[in-house]
């Protein structure tokens, strides 16, 4: 079951529905959609996945549905929330390929961004995305997000050394979409 929690004209978000567990273990052993997660490394059961979830569905952590077929097509959230300090890091993911390079992600990390300067009064947000991640770098320079630094040579994937670009957002540098 879904909820319209924070809803946008090409998605909302929802809080997780742990029942959904059997879709993102499936995603979650897709290569060609692990390549650009820090879980590639980790072998997902359909158990370790439900107690990852019921995990993820106690904080700041979102499922992102198709608002025209109300489908799930990934996840989104926080962690590292520090609510002295106000910030936050953010990640997401697109399980359903279909919906690649359609602009879901943009919206949805731009609902969440939104979401957590206004309701839960955060100053920064930070991310990470790996240097080889193109389609991700322009969802978030789309939303806003500026390049602060990379990490070089900081993930390995097949045999190849790449750089962890860390992006950031504050409130003002927002683009609604």
């Amino acid at each position: 079951m879904y909820y319209k929690k924070i809803i946008g004209k090409k998605c909302y978000l929802s809080p997780i529905d742990t029942n959904d567990y059997q879709k993102y273990t499936e995603w979650l052993n897709d290569l060609s959609v692990l390549e650009y997660l820090t879980l590639a490394n980790i072998n997902m059961t359909e158990d370790s996945e439900k107690k990852a979830l019921e995990n993820l569905s106690k904080e700041h952590n979102y499922a992102i549905i198709d608002i025209e077929k109300n489908e799930l097509i990934g996840n989104c959230g926080l962690t590292h929330v520090d609510d002295i300090n106000r910030t936050a890091e953010i990640g997401i993911f697109i399980g359903n390929k279909n919906y690649w390079g359609k602009g879901f992600g943009t919206e949805a990390v731009t609902l969440l961004s939104d979401f957590s300067f206004h309701y839960l009064n955060l100053n920064n947000i930070l991310l990470r995305v790996f240097d080889y991640n193109e389609r991700a770098i322009k969802s978030y320079l789309k939303a806003g997000f500026k390049i602060i630094g990379k990490r070089r040579n900081a993930i390995e994937r097949k045999q190849k050394k790449y750089d962890v670009i860390y992006m950031d957002l504050i409130p003002d540098e927002l683009k609604k979409q």
